[in-house]
């Protein structure tokens, strides 16, 4: 639906509200609430609706630039829901640190109820027992770095395999889809990790994994005009049951497998994530855990938290990598750069292996940069507070929506200079700024209780496949086209991928034969 249908929409849908609903929601413009404690500054909010009709098509622009006006912490009203966007550091230090378990709870939205079987997975659960024990689990599980490092086998067969594709393609002269390269070699290593298997050729879960987190961070209706939820105006609950029930389809096929196999008593040489939550079915999902009340009581548990792994691993992980690709094109310079580390550090007789990350300094500074200029998730994922709450002066109802703006805080030029908006990895030489949360100028992934678990699997990840297709291979756009030619626009959803497909012409640049 395009920005302008839907602002027509909203406008209609206020108008018709306003008369059927007088006076039942109006807030006052002042920034007062009800009980006369100061709220943060924002614009003023239209009967009904509030501030929706702001959003625009990518709303983490629109409120980096009203937050220029109104501040770092931000008021604004989406439909009935009292929402708070966080734009500085300083102010996401107070919300992610101090004042972290009042806002470690997630706000009940619609697409957790299709795509997450009613919330029973991690990411959108609302925080507690549940939660915590999940999370626990899964890092035990899938996320620790022993485990991390067991399925260090499968990134290297899945890499190699995509090296020798494109090793092909640079020999007959063609032009790469990077894009679908890189999401399909996502696509394998985290299905083997996950499911212990390859997905079926012909049904394509990454589209609908695709679709689903797309779906699931552009603003819903039904969310915030909870009385307009069965008319599905955007037509969103409709997608969301398409996509959920062959979703579930799938997934029961998985786990009938795992089941059959458990009941033989056969082993595969790795054990993937699924086969243990087989194994733990219906048992505590921690022995040791004192909060046993959480169990994985049914499939639907397995499920949700099977589809949030997916989600988080999918589409994250290419997304960074098409991010930092098109960076390095535009700047060939900075291409130039990471190609004569790799060439130190590495050689150019072999591939770049897992130990060799740790020594590539420049690698680690252009993921950082890229990850700055384009965070995973523009607005993290909403917190909810749980408590009325005081920060800076400024009243925090309880049940409030928090939107940390990543998007907004990269470009703050009082952190980063006044080129924070150009692609500059030599900023972090001798920065202690780090990716894992304490440093809240960069924070992609999140920080405090809700940070994300999956970050050393994540940056290992983007790290390898980008080291590996930089040393292998020289890149140039295509047809001609000049690095200020690249279109770079985004596609907002829960992530912020590139809106179209990157292409480049690889040339093999090492001096063996094969791998």
């Amino acid at each position: 639906m395009s920005p302008s249908t839907l602002a027509l929409i909203l406008a209609l849908v206020g108008t018709v509200c306003a008369v059927i609903h007088v006076f039942r929601t109006t807030l006052s413009a002042s920034n007062r609430h009800k009980n006369d404690r100061k709220l943060p500054p924002g614009p003023c909010a239209l009967p009904i609706i509030g501030n929706l009709h702001m959003l625009g098509k990518l709303p983490h622009q629109n409120l980096h630039h009203l937050a220029k006006r109104y501040g770092p912490i931000m008021s604004l009203r989406l439909g009935y829901v009292p929402t708070i966007v966080v734009s500085s550091p300083q102010a996401a230090e107070q919300f992610l640190k101090t004042h972290d378990l009042v806002f470690a709870s997630r706000p009940k939205v619609q697409s957790s109820q299709y795509m997450s079987y009613g919330a029973k997975g991690m990411a959108f659960t609302q925080y507690g027992s549940y939660w915590r024990t999940v999370r626990k689990w899964c890092t035990l599980h899938l996320l620790s770095a022993s485990k991390v490092e067991y399925f260090a086998p499968v990134r290297k067969a899945e890499l190699r395999s995509l090296v020798e594709s494109i090793k092909k393609a640079a020999a007959a002269g063609e032009t790469v889809d990077l894009s679908r390269k890189v999401g399909k070699l996502i696509e394998e290593i985290m299905s083997k990790v996950i499911l212990g298997r390859s997905l079926d050729d012909g049904f394509d879960l990454k589209l609908l994994i695709e679709e689903a987190v797309h779906l699931t961070g552009v603003f819903n209706l039904s969310d915030y005009l909870p009385y307009l939820a069965p008319l599905d105006l955007q037509g969103f609950a409709r997608r969301f049951k398409k996509m959920s029930k062959a979703i579930d389809k799938y997934f029961e096929k998985i786990i009938d497998e795992h089941e059959q196999e458990a009941n033989l008593n056969e082993r595969k040489p790795h054990r993937d994530f699924v086969e243990v939550m087989v194994s733990f079915l219906n048992k505590p999902m921690n022995p040791y855990d004192d909060e046993g009340q959480a169990y994985i009581t049914d499939r639907k548990n397995i499920k949700a938290i099977i589809l949030d792994m997916i989600g988080a691993s999918f589409d994250t992980a290419s997304a960074v990598i098409g991010w930092t690709f098109s960076e390095l094109l535009r700047h060939p310079r900075v291409m130039v750069g990471l190609q004569q580390e790799l060439e130190t550090v590495v050689g150019r007789n072999r591939m770049v292996e897992e130990s060799d990350l740790l020594k590539l300094t420049y690698l680690d500074m252009v993921v950082k940069e890229s990850m700055r200029l384009h965070p995973v998730a523009p607005f993290l994922i909403p917190r909810e507070s749980m408590e009325d709450v005081t920060i800076d002066g400024y009243f925090i109802p309880k049940k409030s929506r928090i939107l940390v703006n990543t998007w907004s805080m990269a470009r703050d030029q009082n952190v980063w200079s006044d080129n924070a908006e150009e692609f500059v990895p030599e900023r972090f030489i001798g920065s202690k700024i780090d990716l894992r949360g304490p440093d809240f100028q960069l924070i992609p992934f999140g920080s405090g209780r809700r940070g994300c678990p999956g970050l050393q699997l994540g940056l290992l990840t983007v790290r390898l496949v980008i080291a590996q297709l930089v040393h292998c291979f020289h890149w140039e756009l295509p047809d001609g086209m000049l690095p200020n030619e690249l279109d770079m626009s985004e596609k907002f959803g829960l992530t912020l991928p590139r809106a179209n497909s990157l292409f480049a012409k690889p040339a093999y640049r090492l001096f063996d034969k094969g791998m």
